[in-house]
């Protein structure tokens, strides 16, 4: 597996509504295997409102072809009901993988 590039999403949950955002992240890895160009994805719980996804691909078009496919807008539709404020979305570049 060679990955060079990935997203980190950070998602800050409003009060109450972290069992949600999980419950939606969950769902949210079924659209995410559907992905051809993603070679990893993953949904993670920081804190009761903190949750966030990782994701890998081999390169930058699997990048651009995820933040125009249907995770991006899934969590678009649910934002206002569970987002206590926009994702903090960041490109990374991978330096090493095991």
């Amino acid at each position: 597996m060679t990955v060079s590039c990935g997203l980190l999403a950070l998602l800050e949950a409003k009060p109450g509504k972290g069992d949600d955002l999980a419950a939606f992240l969950e769902a949210g890895r079924a659209l995410a295997v559907a992905e051809s160009k993603t070679v990893t994805w993953y949904a993670f719980k920081v804190s009761d409102t903190t949750y966030g996804i990782f994701d890998t691909f081999d390169a930058e078009e699997g990048r651009q072809a995820h933040l125009n496919g249907q995770v991006p807008i899934e969590l678009g539709k649910v934002a206002a009901d569970l987002l206590a404020k926009d994702p903090d979305i960041r490109p990374i570049d991978v330096i090493a993988v095991k």
